[in-house]
């Protein structure tokens, strides 16, 4: 998972209105993806330059652009698309919270989507920015990644649902994606949380101790993505834009519907390890007092015993008990007893 997004020496007292990558180059090249849903069948282009788009300006397109640091392509993209700087300035930081904001043509939004790799059991994240126009959904990704292939799997074979909901039926349908795999990272996780928690109340040790401390690292840095996610929703669905048509609005109170699911999941694996650490150390402390209760009635059984040791380890000569035939015998059998005696009311007394 990355770390906690900084600002570099470099970018401070920069303009909001220039366009200058504020991130880390995390892709090679610029890859610009058409999606033409105006006719029956999706066509997918890829395009070379900004003037291609031209020819697209009276259909219904999806176009999704991965990279972000080519700042001459964005200055393009702002004057062909008549998008404002401050829109792509904002685009070009990814490093910003999740946001939603309005401008003359167009409704501009920005959210985290995660990954969850299999193979390597790690969570990647990548900034998305979303810019809603009349006839055009832009799509801004730092690098090319497979999240969105399930969307494009039902672009192709249900085009004529999309065509005909619009452009921000298809926004919904992207949000939607980025949500549910909030929700499934969470519960792949609370999987593990919930498996920690039923071997804990077998064996709790150290070890444990440093996994809760893991997931509980682990969900913090997933909620400091989710909760700015969850405000973004909800200020997308409070405010009545005029690019999310009424027919849809109901999608995306769906939508926030979902994210709340996704807080509430993350808030409760939360209360679950805390609830786990707290069992952890009651089981610790009991452990060592169990541990403490058993050496202090050792100590206590050896107590008397010592003292008749010490008594008559003194170098007296007048000690009558020394000079007894069985003498040895007798106080072994005096200490044997005394240690029979104090252990049966030890466990009278269920002290261990």
């Amino acid at each position: 998972m990355h770390q906690v997004p900084v600002k570099r020496q470099e970018d401070i007292g920069l303009s909001p209105y220039e366009l200058k990558f504020r991130g880390r180059h995390r892709s090679q090249d610029v890859k610009i993806t058409l999606f033409d849903i105006s006719n029956n069948d999706v066509l997918e282009t890829t395009i070379h330059s900004v003037d291609e788009i031209q020819s697209y300006k009276d259909k219904l397109i999806w176009l999704n652009v991965d990279g972000l640091h080519n700042e001459y392509l964005m200055a393009e993209l702002a004057e062909s698309l008549h998008i404002p700087t401050e829109i792509l300035s904002d685009v070009m930081e990814p490093g910003s919270r999740p946001q939603t904001e309005e401008f003359d043509n167009g409704l501009f939004m920005s959210i985290k989507m995660m990954q969850y790799g299999e193979t390597l059991n790690k969570i990647s994240i990548d900034n998305l920015s979303i810019v809603v126009m009349k006839n055009m959904l832009i799509t801004f990704q730092e690098e090319h990644n497979r999240l969105f292939d399930p969307v494009k799997e039902r672009l192709k074979k249900h085009n004529k649902r999309f065509k005909s909901q619009g452009i921000d039926y298809l926004t919904f349908a992207l949000l939607d994606v980025v949500i549910d795999n909030y929700i499934y990272i969470l519960g792949t996780i609370g999987e593990k949380i919930e498996d920690l928690d039923t071997k804990m109340v077998i064996n709790p040790n150290r070890g444990t101790l440093k996994i809760i401390k893991l997931f509980k690292r682990e969900l913090s840095n997933l909620g400091r993505y989710i909760k700015p996610a969850w405000e973004m929703v909800a200020c997308l669905v409070k405010n009545d834009s005029d690019f999310i048509s009424q027919k849809n609005h109901k999608h995306f109170k769906e939508l926030q519907d979902n994210i709340n699911q996704a807080v509430e999941i993350l808030e409760y694996y939360r209360e679950i390890l805390n609830d786990e650490l707290n069992v952890y150390h009651s089981s610790m402390s009991t452990r060592l007092n169990d541990i403490m209760a058993l050496l202090t009635i050792f100590s206590v059984i050896f107590i008397p015993l010592s003292f008749i040791a010490g008594v008559y380890g003194m170098n007296f000569d007048n000690m009558p008990e020394l000079h007894l035939a069985n003498g040895y015998y007798i106080i072994w059998c005096v200490m044997l007893l005394i240690a029979a005696g104090m252990l049966w009311y030890f466990k009278r007394k269920k002290w261990f």
